[in-house]
């Protein structure tokens, strides 16, 4: 059902094919979309997904000269789309549970994993975004000197980080299926989105 090595080079292989499409917005993600519950690495996709479209929605409020009428939609655009990412990391880790509890797993008495396998994918995601803009730092042709190097060694540290991270998401599957370790739903509870939970927006609603 898992495989973290699995789920790490199609957070890759997507990552470079999004860059490469045209006109990336029109692959953007929605709760609409449809996705087969039963296709695990589908649904990983469409997490990542939810990750390279919020990356570049907030690289768009970094832009210099940006106006404040183009600030203020990029932020309308941002909250919708980091609930998206949460919710969806949140689906995986029901996917996970929704498969293992036919087995009787994970097992109740077990000590508790603090950090779900939904939301060590989702670290892997970024950790995948990271690496791509990294390694196109690291050969830019018109960067300053020093730039390539630094980013090199930048590149080895998200390596590094994101083979541990691997292996760590490796092991608590590994130890969920013999019984020796369990997680849980951790669930995000998101208020700023929620306008009967929010301040800003029930103390303000709209005339």
């Amino acid at each position: 059902m898992l495989s973290a090595d699995a789920i790490a080079s199609l957070h890759d292989q997507l990552t470079s094919t999004w860059h490469r499409e045209p006109a990336n917005d029109s692959a953007t993600v929605s709760p609409a979309d449809p996705v087969a519950e039963s296709d695990w690495l589908g649904q990983v996709a469409r997490q990542h997904r939810a990750n390279f479209d919020l990356w570049h929605i907030e690289d768009q409020a970094r832009v210099p000269g940006a106006t404040d009428a183009e600030l203020a939609s990029v932020k309308r655009r941002i909250d919708p789309a980091n609930q998206l990412r949460n919710d969806l990391a949140e689906g995986l880790d029901h996917a996970l549970l929704a498969w293992l509890t036919p087995q009787e797993l994970p097992v109740a008495a077990a000590p508790l994993h603090s950090e779900t396998p939904g939301l060590m994918i989702d670290r892997l995601s970024i950790l995948s975004l990271k690496i791509y803009h990294t390694r196109e730092e690291a050969v830019r042709a018109d960067a300053p000197p020093g730039h390539a190097q630094r980013n090199r060694q930048r590149l080895a540290i998200l390596q590094e980080q994101r083979a541990d991270l691997v292996k760590c998401l490796e092991e608590l599957w590994r130890e969920t299926l013999a019984g020796t370790r369990r997680f849980k739903i951790y669930r995000q509870l998101k208020m700023y989105n929620d306008p009967s939970l929010n301040p800003a927006i029930y103390l303000k609603p709209l005339k």
